[in-house]
């Protein structure tokens, strides 16, 4: 009988508090394959690391390869790792086949003996490797799409390059034609979010998705965690839904952002519109903000808004102009608080501000969730799905909406590290701010 393919892989860590092993071993028996350990050396205090190798056996090099690719993603290794394999993109917006799709993980790809960090970690990108020279010798980005001989001499020339390579994440939008990306799963090291016994659930984010939560023992939290990004000196960015307004919160948020605990904000036309329609016309959607009773000829207003907006040229020459001045939208331009609008095919208008090709929209969003220290969604499912697809894993992310099932779609689709806040986000920011003004008990 001949032998079954394996490959021996070591993972280290908190693998005991973090749940680590038996991920691998869940995995692993998911996909039909087996697996041995071959040593476990667990660590002696509560700040040791734990080392473990195991041995994973595949019915064929095929079946071990869809193994390895599932385990990766907790931390495993090869006990005897390779250099990364690389091949060029055939064309612009086009990966090389077999490309490797990243998580928002903290990921490193091995070039020439060295393991390279992978800069901007971003969920389902692939991993561009470049150096100081633009270009390989001989080498054709089509026919290295094709030609295993032609991947084998891309890969070749960059371990022989002696200037400093660097490996970036890029969405598939970004992709040119001829640059080299990470194909397969080898020389590729993904690093878990772990939990060291000390931590705190909060810390590390690992609080399921409840309506019975202590509130205020979360607004507390999520106080002292945006406290600290300030300190810190890193974004807290608001992903912010038109019900932030609906609800009169707008003012809560705007206290934040006075007092510079949010650094940038994420929204739609929606938002923006109907804040600037209470500014103006004292309603949110036609219902009045005091009395919470439909206005007559309310439904008109959003659109006059916007008009309104539009025949100034922006949201800041009404200001200039007298014409808004309060509300949510006034206090980011007169802060100098960063926004992004991002269009949708539902918008009336849109507001100049708005950026209605998505794709820009998505880059622009980027470069500020690079940056990110901690994010709060308030209210907005579409929104936050798309922020979380855009922020590194190791963001604190919280999430606030009426609906349990936002917050599970976000888990759904990638954004495992999210703490799930079951309540109104109008009671939420409130407290919030009346906790961060208060200042730390």
């Amino acid at each position: 009988m001949p032998q079954r393919p394996y490959e021996d892989v070591r993972i280290e860590g908190h693998l005991i508090d973090s749940l680590m092993v038996p991920q691998i071993m869940d995995d692993v028996m998911d996909l039909e394959g087996e697996f041995e350990i071959l040593s476990f050396d667990v660590g002696r205090t509560k700040t040791d690391i734990s080392r473990a190798v195991f041995r994973i056996y595949g019915r064929d090099r095929a079946h071990l390869e869809e193994l390895l690719t599932a385990v990766q993603e907790h931390g495993a290794v090869a006990v005897a790792p390779e250099d990364a394999v690389v091949a060029a993109a055939p064309a612009d917006g086009v990966f090389p086949d077999d490309f490797y799709s990243t998580t928002n993980l903290e990921t490193f790809v091995r070039i020439a003996g060295e393991w390279a960090r992978v800069a901007q970690p971003e969920m389902d990108c692939g991993v561009r490797v470049t150096s100081h020279r633009e270009a390989v010798a001989g080498v054709d980005g089509e026919a290295a799409a094709g030609s295993a001989a032609a991947v084998r001499a891309e890969t070749a020339a960059v371990r022989a390059e002696t200037a400093a390579v660097r490996a970036e994440t890029v969405p598939l939008n970004d992709v040119r034609r001829g640059e080299r990306f990470v194909v397969g799963h080898h020389g590729i090291r993904v690093v878990p979010l772990q939990r060291p016994r000390e931590s705190q659930p909060f810390e590390f984010m690992a609080s399921a998705v409840s309506s019975e939560k202590p509130k205020a023992q979360i607004v507390h939290e999520v106080a002292r965690l945006l406290r600290r990004v300030r300190d810190e000196g890193r974004l807290t960015i608001a992903v912010v839904g038109p019900a932030v307004v609906h609800t009169g919160s707008a003012a809560q948020l705007a206290r934040l952002i006075r007092a510079g605990y949010i650094g940038a904000l994420f929204g739609g036309n929606a938002v923006a519109t109907h804040d600037i329609e209470s500014n103006l016309y004292g309603t949110s959607l036609g219902i009045d903000m005091e009395s919470g009773m439909p206005v007559p000829g309310g439904h008109e207003h959003h659109l006059r808004a916007i008009n309104t907006i539009r025949r100034c040229g922006s949201i800041a020459a009404a200001i200039d102009q007298g014409l808004l001045s309060s509300g949510l939208m006034h206090t980011l331009v007169t802060t100098g608080t960063p926004f992004v609008l991002a269009g949708s095919i539902r918008d009336d208008g849109p507001l100049p501000e708005v950026i209605t090709d998505v794709m820009e929209a998505q880059r622009v969003m980027r470069s500020y969730a690079q940056r990110a220290g901690a994010c709060l969604m308030l209210s907005t499912m579409l929104h936050s799905i798309a922020t979380g697809n855009l922020l590194p894993a190791a963001v604190h992310t919280v999430c606030v909406d009426i609906n349990p099932a936002v917050v599970t779609k976000l888990a759904d689709r990638g954004s495992f590290q999210t703490i799930g806040v079951v309540t109104d986000v109008g009671l939420f920011v409130g407290q919030l701010a009346d906790e961060l003004e208060d200042g730390p008990a």
